[in-house]
């Protein structure tokens, strides 16, 4: 590492100091009466490869722009064909050489020509950019202004004096590496640029130079304390509160308390003799009592996910639409917290917080990652020359966003090690604002925090945190106060391609011991950027698509949305394992209990209603009443009579908790809990199958002269026994399968060979299982397979008896495996696998569903009728892989156009998935426009499934859901169906809004 130079030795982008000119780091507010003027729109715009390639002549007004490009302004210039995006995860893509950066430094000068309003008043005015990556130099009218870093940190310069009525230029000069980016390595893509607003604000005499809101809440007396702290001294008037005070002046007044749940916000008005500020309140009090987390005095539960600000198209520009459609989202998935990972998100975006409720752990623009790579040597938060630039940081930070009551914690950053530069910020930050914990994860020993906070700790490490029996400190005095601590995992979860498994079991941990706070899933959306092929087929490319010296790939899309921000299944998952209701049925004594596992709101906004479905088809329905219960209370509902059913039927309840009206986030009627249990003693014989026999003789396989052998409808190679027409369609198979295409769980961590399941899969070969026919019988009723599936130069099998019968115009298939030798590795899969016509594209089915589901992802799966394309059973991924498998299916009808197919009965109920691409194809995929539709439809009826996990950054499968080789038994029923004379097929409902989402 080399020695930084010192500051007048080295230019202002590689000065480890924040930034010249910047006037003190206030709070933000949205409107007041001071006059603003939006400076977006189109600027000029020239980019050179260098920091010094140019000189500044192009600051001075007269300059000659004409031939330069046009650039949106807020945007990022790789977006718009001028150089490339580029994504890395934890490396650097420059030499670690602190403060230094390439000279390869691409550079972007910026020209903006303005007009002031006709009824500007002149006088002292603020010109404010709320984000520019990393690093800046401005000038007005051709004086320079300063430069500043902290790319996701707004800065402000006083430009009164220098404006003009007419032709004001405005000059800033756009570095893409600086000093700043050594702290600000925070897994995304890297794309400089002028991404926020920039606004100039009028500043009248008596105007207001900053203020601070401080808002508590006694929950034992029901009353709030107000205080507003200004500069220059005014007034606060909150018109519900009858309240008109001086600012200072500190008030008790008896009030509803803001919560995430209920965010009870009380409109007022900060009055200067300058300005008149509109200000929402929120009363709240945040506190760590007796080792938990409190908020007006409870216990809260994250319920949450991290959140980098992302758009397709756009890169880190969002407008509030977008916010707000995000915040919708969250809320309507049961999401109630937000990581604002790792850097202050857009000011608005916290209002959009403190308006819709939600919990929010805003994090300082702050990490290091990269200097891991080289054991920490030369780690900038260890190096007391730049703790100006850290302190600078939480600053900016802390005094932009204090007076949000949404913002319940302050976090240090993300992946920075150790180092006095923490210590210092977080004595700051404690200094200013008492009132809020400190977050920072990568201290295990919570020296600055006073929670304690990990990423991806596995379950079983979870649970002894929650018992505060964790492995001890080797300080004493450290590990006791660690000790006394909340808990909570600022990631964990990852929810990278399908997954990710094991929310169910994080859940339970979270409820049941009361220093688990929850967490927050990494992350809420894949950072996918949209493009086109050359035929115009849309994609969503990740690293390595622009031709990055360093990437890596696909790891920057890992999240609960798409990049076009279309829920995954990973969401639907989440929102049902972490139902703020728990409604669990007892039908034996036909009761049920419903919980309230609020923190704050009791259930008197939610509408009860139950239904009672007899194989998957909805029959009787009716409304509960349920009293107001409050949080961590009980409500315990009679079921009514079970209705009368004809024969032995699976029938089942579903109860479900609806909103009772409009919020704010979502109408009334939207789903927000539910539960399905079966009904007593209705289930038919324990497997879950229900038979829609079509009665007729058995049959006994007939050999022919061509070399088939006829059984029922069935036509069979005699020579392999191998299935070839069924009813007049020709199929393919089925035969043993027990590869998938691996999930990006499977691939595991780059970094750790053990977690890489599909890396292990394939060295033992299950990609290239063989299949050799040890015999064929024909005798009496049945054809007999016997065939053993093993890899090349291995000696571990599978041995598989496929026993054929068939009864009327019904061909079923029992198969039993068999392991032999020693199987270290749990198999992806084990079922058959089965290629049907093309031409069925219409599938339905009596099961779980309507979405995707996995051994351990599942929760949101619920049993009944669906229907669907087989177009639409694909979930696409931003890098293909295994999808789209439907849960506990009893049978399946894949039907033409003409309504001929055939129908698939499983005993016990099967996995099913059907897709227009064979297994290999999505193996071999690494985009979306890799898939091309076969000519043939591959059927998957799997007995059994191994998990999902979510070991691209967590834990791996947990033991429950590992699927070891052992012997297994299963069967399927195939009818072919025919346009005039299939079964008959009662209605089965469409899913419904809420079951799409």
């Amino acid at each position: 590492m080399h020695e930084a130079e010192p500051s007048e030795a080295v230019p202002y982008y590689e000065d480890m100091a924040p930034g010249t000119g910047a006037l003190p780091p206030r709070a933000w507010w949205a409107v007041s009466d001071a006059r603003r003027v939006s400076l977006g729109g189109d600027w000029r715009f020239r980019l050179s490869p260098t920091a010094q390639a140019r000189d500044d002549s192009f600051a001075q007004p007269g300059y000659d722009a004409a031939g330069w490009d046009e650039l949106p302004v807020p945007s990022h210039w790789p977006l718009h064909g001028h150089e490339r995006p580029a994504y890395t995860n934890i490396r650097y893509p420059f030499p670690l050489d602190p403060p230094h950066v390439p000279t390869e430094n691409p550079t972007g000068d910026h020209l903006r020509m303005f007009d002031l309003p006709d009824d500007w008043p002149g006088g002292a005015a603020v010109l404010r950019f709320d984000g520019v990556d990393s690093c800046a130099r401005v000038w007005l009218n051709g004086t320079e202004l300063g430069t500043f870093k902290g790319s996701r940190l707004p800065v402000e310069f006083e430009v009164g004096e220098l404006l003009r009525p007419r032709g004001n230029v405005l000059a800033v000069r756009v570095h893409q590496w600086s000093s700043g980016s050594y702290l600000e390595d925070q897994d995304m893509w890297w794309l400089p640029g002028i991404f926020r607003e920039v606004t100039l604000i009028e500043r009248p005499e008596g105007a207001v130079t900053d203020f601070f809101v401080h808002c508590g809440y006694d929950h034992a007396t029901g009353n709030g304390t107000l205080r507003v702290d200004c500069e220059p001294g005014g007034t606060v008037t909150v018109p519900e509160l009858d309240l008109d005070i001086p600012t200072g002046e500190q008030v008790v007044v008896a009030v509803e308390p803001w919560t995430a749940e209920l965010p009870r916000l009380y409109d007022a008005e900060l009055a200067t003799e300058g300005e008149r500020i509109p200000l929402r309140i929120g009363f709240r009090s945040v506190a760590v009592e007796d080792g938990v987390l409190k908020v007006n005095g409870r216990r809260i539960l994250f319920r949450g996910v991290n959140r980098h600000e992302f758009d397709p198209d756009h890169g880190r520009v969002l407008d509030q639409e977008t916010m707000r459609d995000d915040l919708l989202l969250m809320k309507r998935h049961n999401i109630n917290a937000v990581r604002t990972s790792h850097y202050p998100p857009h000011p608005a975006f916290l209002d959009l917080c403190d308006e819709l409720g939600m919990w929010v752990v805003d994090e300082c623009d702050l990490e290091t990652h990269g200097f891991q790579e080289i054991g920490w040597r030369g780690n900038p938060v260890a190096d007391e020359r730049w703790t100006p630039a850290l302190l600078d940081r939480a600053a900016r930070m802390v005094e932009r966003d204090k007076n949000h009551p949404s913002v319940v914690m302050w976090s240090l950053g993300n992946e920075c090690g150790t180092g006095a530069g923490l210590s210092a910020m977080a004595s700051w930050i404690r200094d200013r604002d008492p009132a809020r914990p400190i977050h920072y994860e990568g201290d295990l020993s919570c020296a600055d925090t006073d929670v304690y906070s990990r990423m991806y700790a596995n379950h079983a490490e979870s649970e002894l945190i929650g018992r505060r029996a964790e492995l001890p400190l080797a300080d004493a005095e450290l590990d006791k106060r660690r000790r006394d601590m909340p808990f909570l995992l600022c990631e964990y979860a990852h929810a990278m391609g399908n997954g990710p498994g094991g929310l169910s079991e994080y859940q339970r941990i979270f409820e049941t011991y009361e220093r688990c706070q929850g967490g927050f899933v990494w992350e809420w959306i894949d950072h996918g950027l949209r493009r086109r092929t050359a035929d115009g087929t849309a994609y969503y490319a990740y690293g390595g698509d622009f031709g990055e010296e360093l990437h890596d790939g696909n790891f920057v899309c890992d999240g609960l949305v798409f990049p076009d921000r279309t829920p995954s299944p990973g969401l639907v998952e989440y929102k049902k394992v972490i139902e703020p209701v728990r409604i669990e049925g007892d039908p034996e004594r036909g009761l049920v209990t419903v919980v309230n596992r609020h923190d704050f709101a009791d259930l008197s906004g939610l509408a009860f209603s139950w239904s009672y479905e007899v194989e998957g088809v909805a029959g009787d329905g009716g409304r509960f009443t349920v009293p107001p219960t409050g949080p961590g209370e009980s409500a315990l509902l009679d079921l009514p009579p079970m209705p009368r059913s004809p024969g032995p039927v699976e029938a089942h309840w579903t109860v479900r908790a609806v909103l009772a009206e409009d919020t704010a986030w979502a109408p009334a009627g939207h789903e927000v809990a539910w539960t399905q249990f079966a009904a007593a003693d209705r289930a038919v014989g324990g497997q879950g199958t229900v038979s829609r026999a079509h009665r007729g003789a058995a049959h006994s396989p007939r050999p022919a002269d061509d070399g088939t052998v006829v059984l029922g409808p069935g036509t069979f190679d005699a020579a392999t026994g191998t299935l070839r027409r069924l009813g007049g369609a020709r199929v393919h198979g089925p035969r043993l399968d027990v590869w998938r295409a691996p999930t990006d769980n499977d691939r595991g961590m780059p970094w750790h060979h053990e977690t890489r399941l599909d890396l292990r899969w394939r060295e033992s070969g299950l990609h290239r299982m063989q299949h050799r026919v040890v015999g064929v019988a024909v005798g009496g009723d049945t054809l007999t397979v016997t065939t053993r599936v093993a890899p090349a130069a291995a000696d571990r099998a599978l041995r598989t008896v496929c026993t054929w019968s068939a009864t009327g115009d019904r061909l079923r298939l029992d198969v039993a495996v068999t392991p032999e030798g020693e199987w270290r590795l749990p198999l992806p899969r084990l079922g058959v696998r089965l290629g049907l016509s093309p031409g069925l594209e219409s599938v339905e089915w009596y099961g779980g569903g309507p979405g995707e589901a996995y051994p351990d992802s599942r929760a949101a799966a619920r049993i009944g009728r669906w229907r669907s394309s087989v177009d639409a059973l694909q979930t696409p991924y931003v890098r293909p892989q295994e999808n789209g498998a439907r849960a506990e299916v009893r049978w399946a009808e894949l039907r033409g156009g003409d309504g001929s197919g055939v129908r698939i009965e499983g005993a016990p109920a099967f996995w099913l998935t059907a897709r227009p691409w064979s297994t290999e194809a999505l193996d071999a995929a690494e985009h979306t426009y890799d898939l091309v539709r076969s000519d043939t439809l591959w059927v998957h009826l799997d007995h059994a499934l191994h998990g999902l996990g979510s070991a691209s950054c967590g834990p791996e499968v947990l033991p429950a859901h590992r699927l070891d080789a052992a012997p297994a038994a299963f069967s399927f029923t195939f009818v072919p169906l025919d346009a005039t004379n299939g079964p008959e097929r009662p209605e089965a409902p469409a899913p419904s809004d809420q079951e799409q989402q």
